[in-house]
């Protein structure tokens, strides 16, 4: 599939009678868990391409340009508002969130075993660890707050058990800058995989900063507090890699074809034939904006889009499904690493002096007064142990205990044993 061989339609018979339109919610007791990941991955994809829209208007003062892009950008931002209104009513905002954390695991986890840049992929490997630790923290908040098991919301085709403890991911901000990819020359599937992880990164962190204060109790609040200023540096690492190489047209370009491989691999894997036909009539609007943006291009810049994409020829679909051998073996590997500088460290080897530590003594003086901390000790004291769902024993040692929280691992020397990131095979091309 290459969308730049398709026939777009024209932007102004895109726009359509909103109430005979409006999207019918799926049944929360009934939908396949990746249903409900697709719709908040496509959220935060029109999200991006939205907000990319105006801070691109904001740096032009051209104003033929701006009413093309005003035209595109209110299209996006009536796909996202119809694909946030797929959850139902009768859907808590802690049972969304536990959709939102499986995306994040589930997402990451595909993408990081497709990556052939060692640098990206390091990147991803390690934020799958945070993701997978908050997904357990919130499922005990569940357990606890509303008598739901959160196995049963992700099918039982994601693990639930601690990852790199979440008391661990409050680092020195200057630890989360990456150096950025170059587009002009990257594997057209890392740059993808960047714009993706960061569209879905980033609407994770909005959700949380935006629901903070409507959870009902100071636990709950506090937590989607602290993991919201976790988001913020995840985030942060994933923007970078996409850097400043192109134009802000050039830039609008990736964004569409984002947005169009998006729909095209949601069409491809979505069971619910209802979303179905959703992701096809969402992909027919892209590829109109996408052929826009080349006009634009075209006119502006005096670019041709396949100087922008060479090759716009899809890769593989992105397909969201379990990953739970290759999640327990980053877990078993890169759990006592840490982030320094634009690179990784193991805890180990790290002077007492590094950036880690010193933050975490600023803002995190006493660790078990952690709200994601205080989730599972409470959670503990009321069942007798934590929640968890995992097919075998943890495969770090240290993190198998369910009577007790350890918030040493990923924080302190010594607290477990990690080996190091993988490369997948001889593709890999490191960026040191």
């Amino acid at each position: 599939m290459n969308p730049f061989e398709e026939k777009p339609a024209k932007i102004q018979s895109l726009f359509t009678d909103r109430e005979k339109n409006y999207p019918k919610p799926y049944d929360k007791n009934a939908v396949d868990p990746y249903t409900k990941t697709r719709i908040i991955l496509m959220n935060g994809t029109e999200f991006e391409a939205n907000w990319f829209c105006h801070q691109a208007a904001r740096h032009t003062n051209n104003m033929d340009l701006r009413r093309e892009m005003a035209s595109t950008r209110m299209q996006e931002k009536n796909q996202q508002i119809d694909i946030s209104l797929l959850k139902p009513e009768n859907e808590s905002q802690l049972e969304h969130t536990i959709g939102y954390e499986q995306l994040a695991v589930d997402l990451t986890a595909e993408l990081a075993k497709r990556e052939k840049d060692f640098y990206v992929k390091k990147a991803l490997d390690f934020a799958l660890l945070e993701d997978f630790d908050h997904l357990y923290r919130y499922a005990d908040l569940l357990e606890m707050k509303e008598g739901i098991i959160a196995e049963n919301l992700v099918g039982k085709y994601t693990e639930i058990m601690p990852g790199r403890p979440t008391v661990a991911h409050h680092r020195h901000p200057v630890d989360n800058v990456r150096r950025p990819i170059n587009s002009k020359t990257a594997d057209t599937m890392t740059t993808l995989a960047t714009m993706i992880i960061t569209a879905a990164e980033q609407q994770t962190m909005n959700y949380y900063m935006n629901v903070t204060t409507l959870a009902r109790d100071s636990l709950s609040r506090k937590l989607y507090r602290e993991i919201a200023l976790v988001e913020e540096g995840q985030v942060a690492r994933c923007g970078d890699f996409i850097g400043a190489c192109g134009s802000w047209l050039e830039m609008a370009l990736w964004h569409e074809y984002t947005e169009c491989y998006l729909y095209w691999s949601c069409y491809m894997t979505e069971t619910n034939d209802y979303i179905k036909s959703l992701w096809e009539k969402n992909f027919v609007i892209e590829v109109s904006h996408l052929h826009k943006v080349g006009e634009l291009l075209k006119k502006f810049e005096k670019k041709q889009a396949c100087e922008v994409i060479p090759n716009g020829e899809f890769p593989q679909p992105l397909s969201l499904h379990e990953n739970i051998d290759y999640v327990r073996d980053i877990l078993k590997n890169t759990v006592q690493y840490t982030s320094l500088g634009e690179e990784y460290a193991l805890l180990d080897e790290l002077p007492d002096t590094a950036n880690f530590f010193s933050y975490q003594k600023k803002i995190m003086p006493k660790p078990e007064c952690a709200p994601s901390h205080k989730v599972i000790c409470e959670h503990t004291n009321n069942f007798g142990r934590d929640y968890r769902f995992e097919i075998k024993r943890n495969p770090v040692p240290e993190l198998t205990d369910v009577k007790h929280d350890n918030i040493s691992v990923g924080r302190e020397k010594g607290a477990a044993e990690s080996s190091g990131f993988k490369a997948n095979g001889d593709a890999i091309r490191s960026r040191k």
